[in-house]
């Protein structure tokens, strides 16, 4: 009964928010979804190999808009949907809040808990028996006004991408597809801010993107691990890296660290192409 309840609340998202979309209340352009498609449909799957998506986060309704780009017949396979990390103290306030995301495939994660939580936990289990796990690398939804650009080179950077990131990388048995997203307008829909009831209404005639870039190179990991010389009880892209017994070793936290910012340098970089230097234009034509 569970299954199926969640299963329905999915599908009822899914195929509401695909309304939405094509509505003429919104324009959404949509690029390189055929990488995350390609990753849903791979045999590899089926023997553990998960999918891992990471985005920038502009606003409240990023997910799950940004899944009504997705074919419909998507939305009724929990194998093809993916899951998520949310946090409890907006998410999961009441019971009906907690029930609702629970079945739309929401993991409550506590915020100042750490990387050692059971939301973690829970995300590495789902990408070891094949799941799609989406992230927002960030943490917080942080419009892109708020981007910051260096003085010196004009170039922005998103926040520090939260370091649960890199510990999900290490523990997964088999290293998961890693796609890189970057999305546009949703904060020009959602705006930071406003006042009630307005911040509940999204704006319309907002143009929006969705942009997939390609999965990152397996050695691109292999490599940074490597360098590192370290060992870890799991495996990068088929290459055993043991990071020693205590969760907070030295070389643990490195190898987290660097695997986190190599994560984080994918987006930014696949936003600069979308957007430019500043990650805050629409897609160029």
């Amino acid at each position: 009964m569970k299954q199926i309840l969640s299963a329905a609340t999915v599908a009822a998202i899914g195929l509401t928010c695909k309304a939405y979309l094509h509505s003429g209340l919104c324009s959404i352009s949509v690029r390189g979804l055929p990488y995350l498609l390609e990753a849903l449909n791979s045999s590899e799957r089926q023997n553990g190999q998960g999918i891992v998506t990471v985005s920038n986060h502009l606003s409240t309704l990023d997910d799950p808009l940004t899944w009504g780009i997705l074919p419909a017949r998507i939305y009724f396979n929990s194998h093809l949907t993916r899951w998520t990390l949310g946090a409890s103290d907006i998410m999961f306030t009441n019971p009906f809040f907690s029930a609702f995301f629970r079945k739309g495939q929401v993991i409550e994660t506590f915020r100042g808990a750490g990387i050692y939580q059971p939301a973690i936990d829970t995300a590495i289990e789902k990408l070891r028996a094949g799941a799609w796990i989406h992230l927002f690398g960030e943490g917080k939804v942080c419009q892109s006004h708020t981007y910051k650009a260096d003085p010196q080179t004009g170039v922005a950077r998103l926040q520090r991408f939260k370091w649960g990131i890199g510990r999900i990388l290490m523990e997964t048995p088999r290293p998961p597809t890693i796609i890189p997203m970057w999305i546009t307008g949703f904060d020009n829909l959602m705006p930071e801010g406003r006042q009630a009831p307005w911040k509940f209404i999204p704006r319309p005639g907002v143009k929006l993107s969705v942009t997939f870039g390609a999965p990152l190179p397996p050695e691109v990991l292999r490599g940074a691990a490597s360098a590192l010389g370290t060992r870890s009880s799991c495996t990068l892209q088929g290459e055993e890296v043991e990071v020693g017994k205590e969760k907070e070793n030295n070389q643990n936290r490195e190898v987290r660290i660097v695997l986190t910012e190599i994560v984080q340098r994918t987006v930014e970089a696949l936003g600069r192409q979308v957007s430019g230097d500043l990650l805050t234009g629409l897609p160029r034509t």
